[in-house]
């Protein structure tokens, strides 16, 4: 597993509990070192191994610690730039839905060999999206609630979301729009003025 993807289970554990839960996860994971190298490749089993004393540290499931960490990469200060990547996609939610199409290719062309799941986002009906990602982990599924679920918060949208059953190396995550203006949205400025607290002018 990329580097990225280890350093970002660590970062949010950093972040959101402390270093002190960092390295009860370390030691109960048997790694052998401290942090993870974000631009190293390493065996699936660590990430593994990772996710499975992070669930026993925290007292949460699998899934849920998963989608925590979806929600950190887009909500927490230190994450900004995936933030505006997400951000500069889109005017609305249903904009940023719509170029999930394209992030492996974009997230490549910053790290090239990160391998990301192969997303192709459905119209199921009028409000109603389900977004599908191929690949041979099923960490991102759950991962990518958390993202989504954090996106439509950032643009003040309310949605109902559900991870689909993973069939055939395929994770399936359904997307209803309850209300595309259901709040202000976090403010957001092209220039890179971005506040975490300023809310988008009425």
């Amino acid at each position: 597993m990329h580097g990225l993807v280890n350093r970002s289970i660590e970062c949010f554990v950093r972040d959101s509990y402390g270093a002190e839960s960092w390295d009860r996860v370390v030691s109960a994971a048997n790694l052998g070192f401290s942090t993870f190298e974000a631009m190293l490749s390493y065996p699936d089993s660590k990430t593994f191994d990772v996710l499975q004393a992070v669930t026993q540290q925290l007292g949460k499931p699998r899934d849920v610690v998963l989608e925590d960490v979806g929600i950190y990469l887009v909500s927490h200060p230190n994450t900004q730039a995936l933030r505006r990547l997400l951000r500069f996609a889109g005017t609305d939610f249903t904009d940023f839905l719509h170029s999930l199409d394209d992030l492996p290719d974009r997230a490549r062309m910053a790290v090239p060999d990160l391998d990301l799941p192969t997303m192709r986002l459905r119209d199921v009906e009028p409000f109603h999206f389900a977004l599908d990602l191929t690949g041979p982990h099923d960490v991102f599924g759950h991962v990518f609630v958390g993202i989504i679920r954090a996106m439509a918060d950032d643009y003040g949208t309310l949605v109902l979301l559900e991870h689909l059953e993973r069939q055939a190396g395929r994770d399936t995550i359904s997307i209803r729009v309850i209300d595309a203006n259901f709040a202000d949205g976090r403010a957001f400025d092209l220039a890179g003025q971005v506040s975490g607290d300023q809310k988008v002018a009425e």
